[in-house]
Parts: structure tokens; C-alpha cells; sequence
């Protein structure tokens, strides 16, 4: 493998890695403060792919102008289900939730299927496909303004869950809901609000990823899978952990998506293994 090719994956990785964070974040918080495996994440993506498509093709709405739109679609969404469906069954097992995340997944995503049909859409703007070069390695525009609006996303979620009220009412939540409950915290909206924000972070990585990629209603489902490997290798905690765990899946996928595409997915998910076994803690979490 020669220089430039080194290069070239190096910032592929880079790119993808802002992308997964953004992903990967908002399945983080809900798992992390409310301790759901939220198997529905993936349609969210979904959603906020196809949010940006329809503004796109009907009303001219440039892809990115659109990232906001989608945001409030889902975090609306997201709040509306929280209170309505997993708010019943908050208290249950794990199982439960699980279960109930995965039927909402299935329901969305055929919903989907039914209205929008299974076409492969994509959204192309007339920048769709230019870039830059840097010696012999090229950087698309599209990908680095999604790299850079991620890590924007990124940083205000970490702002917001140090520095607002809301915010560190949820991370008090996560960290003891009794000693939450006796500081006058509402659980219930904290547990909503933290459901809606992670559904407003999919819609956003849901947008920027339908100029990136072909999609369809099953784009999600692969996501979901990215964003769960993601957490347990960074290890829940905080957003540097998230951060931590996605640059170092996008790094291992787009090496050995450059040497085995054929075998990427497997490869890559059996070095994660193998690191697990190793570190369980994740690379950046701490041994309890």
C-alpha cells in the first residue's frame, strides 16, 4: 500500500468518523441516562433522510438548510413517542424496552416502505461530487461540510449537557434518578427530553447522510449496528467517549473496506471483538 493511498484512507476515515459520532451520539444518551437499547434509532436516521429528500425535490430546499427542519420533525417525534409508548413501560426489564424499540423500528420502517415505496432515492445538488484535491488525496465538499456540521452538533450537545439546567438534569438523572428526584428533577420530561434529543441527532445524520449515500427504508438498521459498536467500544460515559469510539471504527472499517470490501462488515466487527475481549471496558471507558 503506497503513500497516497495510505492518505487517502486517512481522510476517508477522518470524514466518516464525524458522521458516526453523529450517529452514534444520540443511541449513546439514550442508553447511557435512560438504560434503552433503542433498536428505533436506525428509522430515525431514516426519516431525516427522506425529510431532506422531499424538501429537496419538491421544494428546492438545499440539503443542509434542510439539517434544521429535521431535527425539530424528530425531536418532536421522538418526544411524542417517549410519552406515549416507552414512558409505559420505562420501569419493565430490559427485555421489554428492547422488545418494544425493535417493534417501533419494524412499524417505522414499513410505514415507510408503504408511502415511499423501496426505491433507492439519493439527494444531488449541483456540488453533488466536486471538491479539492491536496497532492494525491481528494476531499469532497460534501463530505468535509458533513464532517464539520457533525462536529458542531457534537460540541453544542456536550455544551448543552454541561452548561444548561436541562442538561445537567440529565446527566444527574444517569448518574442517581433518586438523588435526581429529591433535587426537585422532573424524571419523567428529563426522560423525554433525553429520547428526543438523541431522535433529533438521527434526523441530523439522517440528512447529511442522503447526499452521502444511496438510501431506502432499511438504510437505518445498519446504523443502528454501527452505533451500538460504537458505544460499547468507546464506552458509555460521556461524548468524548463517543467521539473516541467512532474515529477509531471509522478508521478500522475504512482500512478494511480499502484492502477486503467484501468482507468489510465481518472483518471489521471481528477486530471489534477481539479488542472487546481484550479491553471490555471499551478503549476509553474506565475498569470498574
Amino acid at each position: 500500500m503506497g503513500g497516497a493511498e495510505l492518505g487517502q484512507i486517512f481522510v476517508n476515515a477522518v470524514l466518516l468518523s464525524g458522521i458516526l459520532a453523529l450517529v452514534a451520539l444520540g443511541f449513546s444518551l439514550v442508553w447511557g441516562i435512560m438504560n434503552i437499547v433503542n433498536l428505533a434509532h436506525g428509522s430515525f436516521i431514516v426519516l431525516g433522510a427522506y425529510i431532506t429528500f422531499f424538501l429537496h425535490e419538491l421544494l428546492g430546499v438545499d440539503p443542509f438548510l434542510s439539517i434544521p427542519v429535521a431535527m425539530v420533525a424528530l425531536f418532536t417525534l421522538g418526544w411524542g413517542i417517549q410519552r406515549g409508548l416507552i414512558n409505559q413501560v420505562i420501569r419493565a426489564p430490559l427485555l421489554a424496552t428492547f422488545l418494544l424499540t425493535f417493534g417501533l423500528e419494524i412499524l417505522i420502517v414499513n410505514l415507510i416502505n408503504y408511502f415511499f415505496k423501496a426505491d433507492v432515492r439519493s439527494v444531488t445538488t449541483a456540488y453533488s461530487g466536486t471538491g479539492f484535491t491536496l497532492g494525491s488525496v481528494r476531499v469532497p465538499y460534501i463530505r468535509l461540510g458533513a464532517l464539520g456540521i457533525s462536529l458542531v452538533l457534537v460540541a453544542l450537545l456536550a455544551w448543552y449537557l454541561r452548561a444548561t439546567r436541562v442538561g445537567r438534569a440529565i446527566r444527574a438523572t444517569g448518574m442517581d434518578i433518586d438523588a435526581a428526584r429529591l433535587t426537585g428533577v422532573k424524571v419523567a420530561t428529563i426522560y423525554a427530553a433525553t429520547f428526543a434529543i438523541g431522535a433529533g441527532m438521527a434526523g441530523a445524520a439522517g440528512s447529511l447522510l442522503s447526499m452521502i449515500v444511496p438510501f431506502d427504508p432499511t438504510l437505518g438498521g445498519g446504523y443502528t449496528q454501527r452505533a451500538f459498536a460504537i458505544c460499547v467500544l468507546g464506552g458509555l460515559g460521556n461524548v468524548a467517549n463517543v467521539v473516541i469510539g467512532a474515529a477509531i471504527f471509522a478508521f478500522v472499517d475504512v482500512f478494511v473496506g480499502a484492502r477486503l470490501p467484501s468482507l468489510s462488515r465481518a472483518v471489521t466487527f471481528a477486530i471489534l471483538v477481539l479488542l472487546l475481549i481484550l479491553r471490555p471496558q471499551g478503549v476509553a471507558g474506565k475498569r470498574v
